[in-house]
């Protein structure tokens, strides 16, 4: 049995928890089973990183800072590979091109295109637990790419689907997905299981726990992906997968079975003719006007802020400083009741909203924003829409 587990960078921020992750997998490998690998960067490494390169440059390349950014993942991968073989297990450490991750040339936000495991399969046949560096590919160019926030779990699921494997386990602090953001919203509850639409949705708006590229992966290839934290390998976490949905199907016939409520606090809010000009980004379109869009970026993760504004201001576009903030279940866009709903209990001034089939999404001011999650909470997930 082949099992691709993935684990996040608070999982492995130091030499301890390196060591308690390498006993874990040791575990794993007793039980006889083929065990690939894919690592995060140690904790604050790659913002370490970044401060390094902004005290270098004010607008370091977005080229050198992949070159520089990726540094993180390797190191992750060695020290792992050496806890396990100190142990006594055969180990052994890869870059994402050495496994054959094929990417676009889009610094800092690439996408993988194809992947070409040969290098991962020998290892596997040899009896090696391979350890892959996650984040990270190499374009069509030769030149080394990093995928974005959450690029370790594109890489997992990406290897997951091009090696058959039978489940692809995400790893990280927390034990599951929740309703909202437990920091933020004290009611949030973990969820049992979610389909692929909600999940892509959560992600997309601002859920950080699994990343959205590697959830449209998964939902292409039909990989069931399970989300659970480290140190809890038994516990059964949140799964995803196309029938995740179910459980709330009564809950959808009496009222309004939200999954979820997710925010992103620190954005812009776009007004123009944007389509042409910011492929770079990843941008969550609300709305199309004929010759103008609408839209929300999210900034949290965009290292070369400075030139996404001077890009939009010579290009003459709108923009202002603004937040997200969204509910999502199944089919709940469908229904204008809900929509009006949302906009009545917010109580917040509204610069735009948007209706998808599986969310509902308002973009408001920054400073409202956790106080609109904790309300959109209360009554689409706590109190279902039934109020």
């Amino acid at each position: 049995m082949l099992i691709v587990q993935k684990f996040g960078g608070s999982s492995l921020s130091d030499i301890a928890k390196i060591k308690k992750v390498a006993q874990s997998i040791i575990r794993e490998k007793e039980k006889g089973k083929d065990l690939v690998i894919v690592v995060s960067a140690m904790g604050d490494t790659t913002d370490t990183l970044l401060d390094m390169a902004n005290q270098m440059s004010d607008c370091p390349s977005r080229r050198e800072l992949d070159m520089l950014l990726s540094v993180g993942e390797r190191i992750s991968m060695a020290l792992l590979s050496m806890a396990i073989g100190k142990a006594g297990y055969k180990a052994i450490s890869l870059t994402g091109s050495q496994c054959g991750i094929i990417t676009t040339d889009s610094h800092s936000n690439a996408r993988v295109v194809d992947v070409r495991p040969f290098r991962v399969q020998d290892e596997l046949e040899k009896g090696n637990i391979v350890i892959v560096a996650g984040y990270q590919g190499t374009s069509y160019r030769r030149e080394v790419t990093t995928l974005g926030r959450g690029g370790s779990d594109t890489t997992a699921v990406a290897l997951a689907a091009a090696l058959g494997a039978q489940a692809c386990e995400i790893y990280s602090d927390v034990d599951g997905i929740f309703s909202a953001d437990p920091r933020v919203v004290i009611n949030a509850v973990q969820l049992d299981a979610l389909s692929y639409e909600e999940m892509l949705e959560l992600s997309k708006s601002g859920a950080r726990v699994l990343n959205a590229q590697a959830v449209a992966f998964a939902q292409k290839r039909g990989i069931a992906l399970y989300a659970k934290k480290t140190g809890a390998e038994n516990t059964k976490g949140t799964i995803i997968r196309p029938d995740g949905a179910l459980d709330r199907v009564r809950a959808i016939e009496e009222g309004c079975a939200v999954a979820g409520v997710s925010h992103i606090s620190k954005g812009l809010f776009i007004e123009g003719d944007v389509r042409d000009k910011l492929d770079a980004f990843n941008l969550a379109f609300l709305n199309y006007h004929p010759g103008r869009v609408s839209a929300f970026l999210g900034l949290d993760d965009i290292h070369d802020q400075g030139d996404l504004e001077t890009l939009l201001s010579e290009a003459k576009i709108d923009y202002q400083e603004a937040g997200l903030v969204s509910v999502v279940g199944r089919n709940i866009g469908h229904s204008p009741k809900w929509i009006r709903k949302g906009c009545e209990i917010l109580g917040v001034p509204i610069l735009c909203h948007f209706a998808g089939s599986d969310r509902i999404s308002w973009v408001i001011k920054s400073g409202d924003v956790e106080s609109a999650a904790k309300v959109l909470h209360v009554f689409f997930v706590e109190k279902a829409g039934l109020a």
